[in-house]
């Protein structure tokens, strides 16, 4: 969208500097406001790694509209009398860094004393008006495009548990939960999308059936296309995955079928809760193509992973091989 927030830029009218009460930014004319907010315990030990994936889970919300990160506050929980403050400062310096990577400002923050680290960003964002993307957008026809594997729920999980290779599994988490839903973002405006959702703690197979509900449709899900990390595959066999996703996939079983021959195993990482996954897009079948390529230009692991079946008052999803 061509935003330039980072230093140096006529963003802030009053900057959160010295002792002002708050920050005051300018506001584009003809655009609409898009705000969320967003904040979670660490899920790798890195504390800069940290304060990236937690501020581009928080970011990604904006994204999945369709919209612009403008500004951003922190959100800070920290046993400050336990810990060494320079914890504190890699987080921060993390959630900064990626901030700054969205184009947007941080414009302030809060923080309080607590047993436990905690960190996130309350984040606004800017989207022109008639070309907002709802979980609400899905119509008949539409594929489904997936832009992260899924996974990364059952990693943490081995993290927590100390199982496997630490550095290769944390690596993988930072890789893929602290990258930005910024081109996906950018596909929405481009091509004008109205379907979109970012897959986090419900999994892909929960927050698809939220799309299906609220469009009232019908939404078929082809496991065998769905992309997985390897490792968490593996993991997944072993039986290591999160009480989030067995929550999940109960919540969603009066409402989700799933086909006899798929294997339990990629049902398992469908309902996988994830932290900062990518975003499932509803795409007229006449764009896909054209989607496909402009999202491989900058994704690495970009998938068509189902079909808008039906129209269905009550919003159903069938899991398929």
């Amino acid at each position: 969208m061509g935003l330039d927030l980072n230093e140096g830029s006529d963003v802030f009218i009053v900057p959160p500097m010295g002792s002002v009460d708050a920050s005051v930014l300018k506001f584009p004319s003809n655009m609409a406001l898009i705000q969320t907010v967003d904040f979670f315990t660490p899920i790798v030990n890195n504390p800069y790694w940290f304060g990236q994936i937690a501020a581009a889970n928080a970011l990604s919300d904006v994204y999945a509209m369709g919209g612009q990160p403008y500004s951003a506050m922190n959100i800070v929980c920290f046993p400050v009398k336990k810990m060494n403050l320079s914890v504190l400062k890699e987080i921060l310096r993390g959630g900064l860094d990626k901030i700054k990577e969205a184009g947007a400002v941080l414009a302030g923050g809060h923080s309080v004393e607590d047993e436990e680290i905690k960190y996130g960003l309350a984040v606004s964002g800017l989207v022109d008006p008639g070309k907002v993307a709802t979980n609400a957008g899905l119509k008949m026809g539409d594929l489904l495009i997936l832009t992260k594997p899924i996974g990364t729920g059952i990693l943490a999980t081995a993290l927590k548990g100390e199982l496997g290779d630490e550095k290769k599994i944390e690596s993988l988490i930072y890789k893929w939960s602290a990258r930005l839903n910024a081109r996906a973002g950018e596909a929405i405006q481009r091509f004008n999308l109205k379907a979109s959702t970012d897959v986090t703690g419900f999994g892909l197979g929960g927050h698809i059936l939220e799309m299906a509900r609220a469009s009232m449709v019908e939404v078929e899900i082809w496991a065998n296309k769905v992309p997985v990390l390897d490792i968490a595959r593996e993991m997944a066999a072993m039986g290591i995955i999160p009480a989030g996703s067995y929550a999940n996939k109960h919540f969603c079983s009066k409402m989700v079928s799933i086909a006899s021959d798929v294997d339990q195993i990629l049902v398992d990482l469908i309902f996988d809760a994830q932290t900062s996954g990518g975003l499932v897009l509803g795409v007229p079948e006449f764009l896909v193509q054209d989607v496909l390529v402009f999202l491989q230009e900058t994704e690495e692991i970009v998938e068509v992973i189902g079909r808008v079946k039906a129209e269905d008052p009550a919003g159903h999803v069938i899991i398929k091989d």
